[in-house]
């Protein structure tokens, strides 16, 4: 993390809710299936690429060895961007996969953190985070989330957020409209520390200039840390936003929030130096971080609420497809193991039905439809999966 305070306001110490959140089970299931095999893996695999420095050959290293990562999880060069950018006569990329949201596929939960470092391996600030945000890709990657999530790596943050102020303004900003971004969730630094209780969370709140955007993030940073009480064991605290990587997205007028180690913290001497290393922090804590995280990135791009792996109907509708869409004339569906009777309803964007079919139809005629956007729902058992249909 590149330290340094946006405001000087005092930390808030205490947990005020805005509204309860509801718990839901299936978001407790994947939150768990976050791995400390996976976790202590990453974070070996990290610190032994060496210092990361942005331009060197290990940083480069450091980039390829993420996009390796994620194609191991399955996913493909389609989910890939590699952003390009020179600022300060240092040239770096910052690696950014999407996955594409079933409601609202152009509006983006950001999820996000730094993979240079700088004096040392950098294993804490931010292999840490970094670790997280795959695991958040692995558990995620074939949940249908109804907004699209973008994970993001960014370089050049030890040099003063140079990817990311680079990656707002060529490419948040590089469209008319600009892209459309529901919130940034940053990871940085939340690796705790050796020998330590580690047992408690900062949530970081947006409280600088523009003020435009605070109230909304206020709302966000609450709703994260309700996450970490429904799906963690971790306890919450709040602190002022630092100046990581989701500042350029403040600074555009965006709801940012992220995560931030308690113990260690402000204060942590292994940061920034050689011994940022593994053995000086807390593989455990960063597990529990990853909880509340996959906890939290489900609420905020609207997962679904289907219990994963429990029966057959969670199964068969976890794999529901439409195909083509956009569509003419004809809609195509497709699931796995279906041994039960399904319902398939067609409404439009105000919520009126358009169409019902009882009668377990793998393609429905939708030629008498107009051009335009429709919500196709298939009910198992009083159970459903919704998902956005484009009639042409």
């Amino acid at each position: 993390m590149f330290k340094k305070y946006i405001s000087s306001l005092v930390l808030l110490t205490s947990l005020q809710f805005v509204d309860a959140q509801t718990f839901i089970q299936a978001y407790q299931d994947r939150a768990n299936q976050v791995s400390q095999s996976n976790i202590n893996t990453y974070l070996q695999e990290f610190e032994a690429l060496g210092v990361k420095r942005t331009g060197t050959t290990q940083n480069t290293n450091a980039f390829n060895w993420l996009k390796n990562k994620y194609t191991a999880l399955g996913y493909t060069t389609a989910n890939f961007q590699e952003h390009s950018w020179t600022a300060n006569n240092l040239s770096s990329k910052n690696l950014i996969v999407t996955k594409t949201g079933t409601l609202y596929p152009n509006k983006f939960v950001i999820v996000c953190g730094h993979f240079d470092s700088i004096n040392g391996p950098g294993t804490n600030d931010n292999g840490s985070g970094t670790s997280i945000i795959l695991e958040i890709a692995r558990i995620l990657k074939d949940v249908p989330t109804e907004y699209s999530i973008k994970f993001i790596h960014f370089s050049g943050e030890e040099q003063g957020l140079l990817g990311s102020s680079r990656y707002v303004s060529q490419v948040v900003n590089g469209t008319s409209p600009k892209m459309d971004i529901k919130v940034v969730v940053n990871l940085d630094q939340v690796g705790g520390l050796k020998n330590r209780a580690n047992s408690k969370l900062y949530h970081d709140k947006d409280q600088s200039s523009p003020s435009s955007n605070n109230a909304a993030a206020a709302i966000a940073v609450q709703e994260l840390a309700n996450c970490t009480t429904l799906y963690s064991t971790l306890a919450v605290d709040f602190d002022p936003a630092e100046n990581t990587d989701y500042v350029p997205f403040q600074q555009n007028g965006e709801i940012i929030t992220g995560y931030f180690e308690y113990e260690g913290g402000y204060n942590n001497s292994y940061v920034h130096t050689a011994n940022d290393l593994l053995v000086n922090m807390d593989p455990v804590y960063v597990k529990n971080v990853g909880t509340a995280a996959v906890g939290s990135i489900q609420h905020f791009s609207v997962a679904s609420k289907t219990t994963l792996a429990v029966d057959e109907t969670s199964k068969t509708l976890e794999s529901v497809q439409f195909y083509p869409n956009p569509a003419k004339r004809v809609l195509n569906l497709k699931m796995d193991n279906v041994s039960k009777h399904f319902t398939f309803e067609l409404t439009d964007m105000s919520g009126s039905q358009i169409l019902i079919n009882k009668n377990n139809a793998y393609q429905i005629d939708i030629s008498h439809l107009k051009p335009g956007v429709y919500l196709g729902t298939i009910i198992i058992d009083n159970e459903k999966v919704t998902k956005k249909i484009i009639v042409e």
